[in-house]
């Protein structure tokens, strides 16, 4: 017996196509947020930097997005009121079922994506949408069951991002607090410039900095600086391409992971390693982003769009770095090393190398380590529990959305 049924879209859900403001945007939290579908968009959430003051399209807080161009069908919910481009479209569910809505074009996606056309990007129109037949299960009780499941599932996946999310704002907390500030606990544990601690002008930085800390270029502190390594990809091999649309800075998005052929021969400088920093030097949008590796991994090779910053120990540790390029000052400072034109613009290593910045005592940089790594080793430890998770809900979604499993 057929459990489920055919429907078409424009009978389940209503759409609303975006379409880009014909205005200027801004980089600051000014008019409404303006978020376009583009390669980054999936299941992770961009972040969203663009604001305007002309607002055409809006998705309300809930409703589905679906990109639409460039690939057709990433999905993701409105986190709030967005104003959207003419690459997304915001989707409603006329029961005000969202869940099921993003479950059901979850598993009728590829059909979907097989009526997309277009000479240079891939898309589908506000047409072709509300003519697509939506396969799902035909009682309401079924349903409510997919979505239970699934959204069991997707809540406990976004419980380890907000841990992730208070866990690396605890990282920054304390390296304001004693690199910024510089209140680190003293040798009697009082903070040190709060209680009087010796601060001394320094020449080359041009500012004060505590007795005994100096000023050095980063490739004063390396043990070595390269580029990962590209090759062809294949469908799919135990050798994963880390790319610059893994990284999406704090996090990896490891649905862009690819796969290289296993037979190719690759230098060991090459295989991410834990503790590594690892700086987008191309890509729109994504140039600069840096992201600590802190997996004990031996299968990953980072692309060569990438660079790989491996610390001196005996001069400065990796924790330490990675929160001062990540902070505001000096995300600043790798932006002006930015080059090129509009489409092609890149970090040059030699450039990098230059970038002077105070550094701590040894001692100190040790100490930080030991209370910030381990918070960084949690992150890793729920990032891989949601992966799992995130594997069991696309195993189990096709089986429940048909019928071949039911769960009371």
């Amino acid at each position: 017996m057929n459990k489920n049924q055919k429907v078409k879209f424009r009978d389940f859900a209503s759409i609303n196509a975006g379409q880009s403001p014909k205005s200027e945007y801004y980089s600051k939290n000014e008019g409404m947020p303006f978020l376009q579908g583009n390669r980054t968009f999936g299941r992770l959430y961009p972040e969203i930097d663009t604001y305007t003051k002309k607002v055409t399209k809006i998705a309300q807080k809930g409703d589905v997005l679906m990109s639409v161009r460039a690939p057709v069908g990433d999905l993701n919910f409105a986190k709030e009121k967005v104003c959207i481009g003419r690459g997304l479209a915001a989707i409603s569910a006329k029961d005000n079922n969202n869940k099921f809505l993003f479950y059901c074009l979850m598993y009728n996606i590829e059909n979907l994506i097989k009526q997309s056309g277009g000479t240079t990007y891939n898309s589908v129109n506000k047409d072709i949408i509300n003519d697509f037949d939506l396969v799902m299960p035909i009682t309401l009780e079924e349903r409510l069951s997919v979505t239970n499941i699934l959204s069991n599932v997707d809540e406990k996946i976004e419980i380890n991002n907000k841990i992730n999310s208070k866990l690396e704002s605890m990282a920054k907390l304390i390296y304001d607090y004693w690199f910024v500030q510089f209140d680190f606990p003293d040798e009697n544990g009082r903070p040190y410039k709060s209680s009087g601690g010796k601060m001394v002008y320094n020449d080359e930085l041009k500012r004060e900095i505590p007795e005994g800390w100096e000023a050095k270029y980063l490739d004063d502190v390396l043990d070595e600086f390269t580029k990962g390594r590209t090759t062809k990809y294949v469908e799919k091999s135990s050798l994963i391409n880390l790319n610059q649309k893994v990284n999406k800075g704090f996090k990896l998005d490891r649905q862009c992971f690819k796969y290289l052929d296993e037979s190719i021969e690759v230098p060991a400088s090459k295989y991410a390693k834990e503790k590594d920093i690892l700086i987008n030097s191309l890509g729109q949008g994504t140039l600069g982003r840096i992201h600590y590796y802190c997996e004990k991994k031996d299968n990953v090779v980072v692309d060569q769009h990438l660079f790989i910053l491996r610390t001196d120990d005996s001069k400065i540790t990796s924790t330490y770095l990675y929160q001062l390029l990540n902070s505001k000052a000096y995300q600043l400072q790798v932006e002006r090393q930015i080059t090129g034109s509009t489409g092609m613009q890149m970090l040059n290593a030699s450039d990098l190398k230059t970038l002077k910045f105070v550094v701590p005592n040894i001692g100190l940089l040790n100490e930080f380590e030991s209370l910030v790594y381990p918070l960084f080793e949690k992150v890793v430890l729920n990032e891989k529990e949601s992966q799992k998770l995130t594997e069991l809900r696309d195993w189990l979604l096709p089986m429940l959305m048909n019928g071949q499993v039911t769960v009371k």
